[in-house]
């Protein structure tokens, strides 16, 4: 063939955060290389590895392509319409028996990276009017939006740190260089954060592990698992204590500052010193340093949310930020501007945390979701608003969620199972029926979700690359068709009426992206921007378009009730009596080290690999191949304690489970600290994950609690998780 033949297709790529733009040669349909796009203004050519497994996604024998039916025999190929019959037959007879709440819904993480399940499959699960409604944000971020809530007015209203104008920046508990960005959507972060030292500034690391960020930061400190709402606690107090607190342009929009020194009064730096494991002067240095910088911001992410403080974390973030200028300005944590604004300029209608709990735990509500750490129990509990189905889409939970062992007895005792899927994986084997959505590259895609976490504004659309094969349904078919099919069965007028879109032919994801944008900043006569961006517009521009730096959105964007940002929200005070309980404030050694612990006694915490993202990409070999990634990191010293060389097996246990894996030992992480990777654990039965089976590793876990979460949010606990260590 020549290269007459080879045609080019640009997209963004959705599997993961970053959106990269990517470039895709193909002859005929075969794809013969993907590449970064060097012309795409936000990523400029950067991709990671992952990019090229899309190709392994779209090949993959293991893929589904039609419905199946799990039978006595085995999983059986069914027509859509009768698919369709039999799951409405069975959820409707299902709630119409037990009530609406006996009907549960999972998300999983996917689906942010997929616009028609953004559009279609979020309406059709509010319209089921069941309050059993979970996802993965519970696993990751849910912590993240309280604070947002609580403080700012709207659980979408996230700082995203400016780094490409910073000076000065400290990471928490995140490792961008692997995820490039999480909730900092940064293509491309490690040249970001080397241009950050190339222009004078620095950043500094926080973390138990010796991360791959780590390694290109200017310092790092060790912190113990749990206790950075200590830290951070003592980094407001040294604020108020050596009068460095300024709020900059806001300081007329804040509320309850004069609240705060009484807070913080008793967390100096020499009283948090031993329980952290990091000195008083290096916390007095940082603090110092962060001040003294232009333009500085704090960043902090999955590694402080996913423990028992996590919204303690979210909120102290926040306010430290702000008390020193750096909220909502050039270089600090600043608001995005998306072409399509999914918050706009309009107050959310009442309260969106605590509007009801949850049955069993009481766990409360947050964004319309219970935390899936209730999932179990709710599942398992009898009485009036037990789950007895589930709906999975695009999620893995079995694998995913605290203490699977649990999770999956509660599977196997429910009525019904629906997987939307394309994949029989450790979720979806428990289904009753499965619908495939089309692969990635089938289908047309906008990021909803992260162009309001990019660091830069930026918009680009992708046009499907492949029609989606013969006899399949997009998600948008998949979700109409369920809703017309639900409606009748005494749903509101609201739920009908959006069913008879079907009828219309109108179930197109388009129309919605030219309403938004219409509606959007950068559209006239609305738009400061000296621009008339259109959908029509964008859908030509095949690299995107660059719509220029972070801005500033304060005071106009403050969606709080009187229009003031909260600095010192109810919740949060009252959940300082339960870190003062665990952690009695006392002033020590500032050079103390940790403090003693009982031998082979472990703080478990989690860690992610380049090439993986969550679960999903395991049967692509290019992913998983070389040598073993799921082992478990532990300190030189520990390894002699217990008596175990290097690649010897350990068994961990919990209250939850135990599991039995490879050691790796290293100097990366802190004494006390053992760290496992999330994502691994396959190998179940009829799975039909071939390369994944072949590389199945462990499940973490099998050894977090359901029973551990932060209390203010209900998000599960897999950093800091107490657990046991023994030789093999």
């Amino acid at each position: 063939m020549t290269t007459s033949n080879v045609r080019t297709h640009y997209r963004s790529c959705n599997l993961c955060e970053a959106i990269c733009g990517i470039e895709i040669r193909l002859r005929g349909d075969e794809i013969i290389s993907i590449r970064g796009d060097k012309k795409d203004p936000f990523s400029k050519g950067h991709i990671c590895p992952k990019a090229v497994a899309l190709q392994d996604l779209q090949n993959d024998p293991d893929r589904l392509r039609k419905p199946v039916k799990k039978t006595p025999q085995g999983w059986q190929e069914i027509s859509w319409s009768e698919a369709f019959r039999e799951t409405a037959k069975k959820l409707r007879g299902i709630q119409a028996e037990f009530g609406r709440d006996s009907v549960g819904v999972y998300q999983g993480n996917p689906t942010v990276h997929n616009l028609d399940a953004m559009i279609f499959g979020v309406s059709f699960f509010r319209q089921l009017k069941t309050k059993n409604r979970y996802s993965a944000t519970s696993v990751d971020q849910l912590p993240h939006h309280l604070a947002a809530i609580l403080m700012f007015g709207h659980a979408l209203r996230l700082p995203i740190p400016d780094i490409d104008r910073t000076d000065y920046m400290l990471i928490m508990g995140a490792n961008p260089v692997v995820s490039n960005g999480s909730i900092m959507t940064a293509p491309n972060v490690k040249k970001r954060l080397k241009a950050i030292q190339s222009r004078g500034g620095q950043f500094i690391t926080i973390d138990p592990r010796f991360t791959e960020t780590s390694k290109i930061a200017d310092r790092h400190l060790f912190i113990r698992p749990g206790t950075d709402a200590l830290l951070l606690l003592a980094m407001v107090n040294y604020l108020f204590s050596n009068g460095l607190v300024d709020c900059g342009h806001l300081h007329e929009y804040v509320e309850q500052l004069e609240q705060i020194p009484a807070l913080v009064k008793d967390y100096s730096p020499e009283s948090v010193a031993e329980e952290t494991g990091i000195p008083a002067l290096d916390i007095k240095l940082l603090v110092k340093e962060f001040c003294a910088a232009e333009k500085a911001v704090l960043y902090a992410r999955i590694g402080v949310s996913t423990h028992e403080f996590g919204s303690l974390v979210n909120w102290l973030v926040n306010l430290f930020n702000i008390l020193t200028g750096n909220l909502d300005t050039k270089g600090g944590a600043m608001f995005t501007t998306p072409a399509i604004d999914l918050i706009g300029d309009k107050k959310p209608a009442g309260k969106k945390h605590a509007r009801y709990h949850s049955r069993v735990s009481q766990y409360p509500e947050t964004i319309s979701e219970f935390p899936v750490a209730a999932l179990a129990e709710e599942i398992l509990t009898p009485g009036k608003g037990q789950i007895k189905a589930m709906i999975v889409a695009a999620g893995n939970p079995l694998l995913s969620t605290p203490n699977n062992t649990q999770l999956e007895k509660a599977f196997n005792s429910l009525e019904f199972v629906l997987s939307i899927d394309f994949y029989i994986n450790e979720t979806s084997r428990h289904a009753d029926i499965i619908l495939p959505p089309p692969s990635p590259l089938e289908r047309s895609h906008y990021d909803l979700a992260f162009n309001h976490f990019a660091v830069r504004n930026y918009a680009r659309y992708s046009h499907a690359l492949f029609e989606k094969a013969k006899g399949s349904l997009s998600e948008a078919e998949i979700y109409l068709e369920l809703a017309y099919l639900m409606a009748p069965g005494g749903f509101t007028e609201k739920a009908k009426a959006w069913a008879k879109l079907k009828f219309l032919k109108t179930f197109k994801a388009e129309g919605f992206l030219a309403k938004g944008i219409k509606k959007g900043p950068y559209a006239q006569p609305k738009s400061q921007n000296n621009r008339d961006l259109s959908f029509k517009q964008l859908a030509k521009l095949e690299h995107g378009i660059d719509l220029g730096p972070l801005q500033s959105r304060f005071p106009e964007g403050i969606l709080t009730k009187n229009g003031k940002i909260q600095l010192a929200p109810k919740k949060f005070v009252a959940d300082l009596a339960r870190l003062q309980l665990k952690f009695p404030t006392e002033i020590t050694d500032s050079l103390a080290a940790a403090k003693p612990r009982e031998k082979h006694s472990f703080l478990l915490i989690g860690r992610r690999d380049p090439r993986t993202c969550n679960s999903w990409l395991h049967n692509s070999y290019r992913m998983v191949k070389g040598k073993n990634r799921c082992t478990a990191l532990i300190h030189p010293a520990d390894a002699d304690s217990i008596g175990i060389v290097q690649g010897q097996a350990v068994k961990v246990t919990s209250r939850a489970g135990s599991l039995e894996l490879e050691v790796a030992i290293s100097n990366e992480i802190m004494p006390g600290v053992i760290s496992i990777p999330h994502g691994w654990g396959h190998g179940k039965a009829n799975t039909r994950l071939d390369i994944a089976n072949q590389h199945a590793g462990v499940s973490a876990n099998q050894l977090t609690d359901e029973k551990l979460v932060d209390v203010l949010s209900g998000n599960a606990v897999l950093n800091g998780v107490p657990v046991e260590v023994t030789r093999i």
